[in-house]
């Protein structure tokens, strides 16, 4: 009896999240319809594609190839080493220390960044990211600032303020070290991408990937996280596509040629 309410209650409260309440709402309208070809085939495909990105398989299929190309790295990193973590948002008006105002997201990478520089010595961090057009302080004057509460020493930081996507974290890192190596840092399902990036303009990145999003759970559960999880992993794939398109079929990124400095 116990296990049987137990249960119930489950189910019960799933039905009033977000998505399977959506998923349940679509049903009814499509029964209501039923006598609309059209209407009930596209309320048939929006139910499938909900219920599909909403869910543990779903996502995870989605996200998997992503993240399983590249493993976590903790080997060690030679002295004057460079960790460069790629930038996720962060929110000005969260009252708090600049670690509270990062985007889950940003916290993850800058964790992890923070592990990679510990793995070297004499280690320099870049962290980048512009304002958006809208806050007062660029995303990588934050995280700057994070990195500095967590440890960091702040003449140990490089900050890239201008850049506003991955392949201007690339030009800028390019202008700045040139070929010389570094760690990548950058979420997982994003890896794949900013490694075709940052290695077609002539830079040697070694992968530091963080904030996997594939998880174990239960089949029937559809959830928010999940449809995050699917998001993020189609927006990776439209901007590969996006990325072959427009910069590896012509070769216009790997042009540039900059001098690498000696040390780091």
């Amino acid at each position: 009896m116990l296990d049987t309410m137990f249960w119930l209650k489950k189910i019960i409260s799933q039905l009033f999240m977000p998505v399977p309440l959506t998923v349940l709402l679509l049903l009814v309208a499509m029964v209501l319809l039923r006598n609309r070809k059209l209407v009930r085939s596209l309320l048939s495909l929006a139910i499938v594609l909900l219920v599909f990105l909403s869910s543990t398989p779903g996502s995870n299929l989605l996200s998997s190839p992503l993240e399983n190309k590249y493993s976590v790295n903790s080997n060690t990193i030679p002295k004057g080493c460079l960790v460069m973590v790629l930038g996720s948002g962060h929110d000005e008006s969260i009252s708090g220390t600049a670690v509270q105002k990062l985007s889950s997201t940003a916290l993850a990478r800058l964790s992890e960044g923070i592990r990679q520089y510990n793995l070297g010595s004499d280690c320099k961090l870049v962290v980048s990211g512009w304002s958006g057009g809208e806050g007062t302080l660029s995303h990588a004057e934050v995280m700057a600032e994070a990195a500095i509460e967590l440890g960091i020493d702040n003449e140990r930081i490089i900050r890239f303020p201008l850049a506003r996507d991955t392949i201007e974290e690339a030009e800028f890192l390019k202008w700045e070290i040139g070929n010389y190596p570094f760690r990548l840092v950058t979420s997982a399902s994003h890896m794949p991408r900013s490694m075709a990036i940052f290695q077609n303009i002539g830079l040697a990145p070694q992968a530091a990937p963080t904030d996997f999003m594939t998880r174990q759970g239960r089949w029937w559960r559809l959830d928010a996280e999940n449809l995050w999880s699917s998001q993020r992993a189609i927006h990776e794939y439209l901007g590969r596509l996006w990325f072959k398109i427009k910069y590896e079929n012509d070769g216009t990124m790997n042009n540039a040629s900059t001098p690498a400095r000696e040390s780091y």
